[in-house]
């Protein structure tokens, strides 16, 4: 499974095998593929994101999943308040120190694999807070995959970011599955 070269929005997958056999079946109607594949499938389509919005960039992160913007295209029907039920932290905003147990703590129960995205200038690099409260950046407490600049950020922006984190995990493989 490859991800395309342009940075259309899209992940390239093959509609008909390249064998024969591959080719009579999917005439026919049989899907043939692998298990990694199916597995590689359903973490790229439903990245579900635990809710952790600290500031003016969480508006934006909540109006990107209102109508308009409509997350549900990307697999992510709803924000988790639970971090055991959820891949992707979206921290949106500045990050006090006095959050930063708790933000290591949501991480850290968070199954793997996971993911992390930093949205809006506060969250990435402290933003205008540069004093000792304020945490400056929020990969010196977790390890972030994209970044989203902005001040604050604007909804297409988290949707951008969205798609590039798909194609990220799509072009990953899964572990092993004999654990």
């Amino acid at each position: 499974m490859g991800v395309s070269a342009i940075d259309d929005g899209t992940v390239d997958l093959p509609r008909l095998g390249t064998t024969e056999f591959e080719r009579t079946a999917a005439r026919s109607g049989i899907l043939t593929t692998t298990v990694e594949n199916v597995i590689q499938w359903g973490r790229y389509s439903s990245l579900w994101p635990v809710l952790f919005g600290l500031a003016c960039c969480a508006i934006e992160m909540m109006a990107t999943g209102a109508s308009r913007y409509d997350l549900a295209r990307f697999g992510m029907e709803r924000f988790s308040a639970s971090p055991r039920q959820a891949d992707l932290m979206i921290v949106s905003g500045r990050v006090s120190q006095k959050m930063v147990p708790v933000l290591r703590q949501l991480y850290d129960q968070m199954p793997e694999p996971k993911w992390v995205i930093s949205m809006g200038a506060c969250a990435s690099s402290g933003g205008m807070f540069n004093n000792y409260a304020i945490v400056q950046g929020v990969d010196k407490v977790v390890p972030v995959d994209v970044y989203i600049p902005g001040c604050p950020p604007r909804p297409e922006s988290l949707l951008d970011a969205l798609v590039k984190l798909q194609k990220k995990v799509a072009a990953e493989k899964p572990a092993s599955l004999r654990g």
